[in-house]
């Protein structure tokens, strides 16, 4: 393979990865990494590189537009940011003495249990939600207009200690994966805190881009960062994410669940193979 077509074949994934990390809030990450680890050969360090540079291009690209329609819950966002970046840190310097083949393993696990999780509660009334101080304090409840519905659609959070929690875990396997771990702040939001999913997914894009920036200075310094392989996926990356960032608002929020839940099964066995074969 030539490098023109190389980096052709890099741009076109991360259209893709950009457009379905952009509607599901996972960041192109879980994309990008199977793809140049999978389709690519390429050594899952540098793919993770590359990832966290495409994470902060989703949030560049689809984030802006999500708050401009009010689906972004701003300040629960920068409340559970607390949780994430101090995660991700902790989370990029463990990714330089975990091995290769336990990357692949603990990615496809984290990503099958987010995926059964969400599916066991897909039918979950997210409106009857216990009472919580916290919320309450930081005003951290919200509304948005729900195209799809065509109604103005008001939801109020809760337990955000365990929230704030789960934010932290997120950020280390931020950090140690690469991924933006959108696939676990959208089930901690969705689920946890009880935030509607399409709401759950815009703030996961906006998360996402300072998780990755404060992994990505660690990263750079380990030179796990080829630019030849970081400028496509963040090029495609962002024009994806950028497009699909006009779609999601028209989306049903069980469509986007269910877009979800396949998204993360595929990727968890894909990622557990290659862990198993690598023994």
């Amino acid at each position: 393979m030539s490098p023109l077509e190389f980096c052709g074949g890099i741009f076109g994934i991360s259209i893709l990865a950009g457009a379905l990390g952009a509607l599901l809030g996972l960041g192109g990450g879980i994309i990008v990494v199977p793809a140049l680890t999978l389709l690519f050969g390429l050594d899952i360090r540098f793919a993770i590189g590359a990832s966290i540079i495409s994470v902060i291009a989703t949030s560049s690209g689809a984030a802006a537009a999500y708050v401009r329609d009010h689906m972004t819950n701003m300040r629960a966002a920068m409340f559970l940011e607390l949780g994430t970046t101090v995660g991700a840190i902790t989370g990029a310097y463990l990714a330089g003495v975990i091995g290769g083949r336990w990357l692949f393993i603990v990615f496809g696990l984290v990503m099958g249990y987010s995926a059964i999780v969400m599916l066991r509660n897909r039918h979950q009334n997210a409106q009857t939600v216990p009472p919580d101080l916290w919320a309450d304090k930081l005003n951290l409840h919200g509304e948005y207009f729900d195209e799809a519905e065509h109604q103005l659609v008001k939801y109020k959070v809760t337990r955000t200690p365990i929230g704030l929690g789960l934010m932290w875990i997120a950020g280390i396997v931020s950090g140690l994966l690469g991924i933006g771990s959108g696939a676990l702040k959208v089930p901690a939001m969705d689920l946890a805190m009880r935030l509607p999913m399409k709401v759950s997914s815009a703030t996961s894009n906006f998360m996402i881009g300072v998780t990755a920036a404060a992994s990505a200075g660690v990263y750079f310094a380990r030179g796990d960062i080829d630019p030849f392989v970081a400028a496509p996926v963040a090029a495609g990356v962002l024009l994806g994410a950028t497009a699909a960032s006009k779609l999601l608002p028209k989306l049903h929020n069980q469509t986007v669940r269910i877009a979800f839940v396949l998204v993360l099964l595929w990727v968890s066995g894909e990622m557990l193979l290659k862990g198993v074969r690598l023994g």
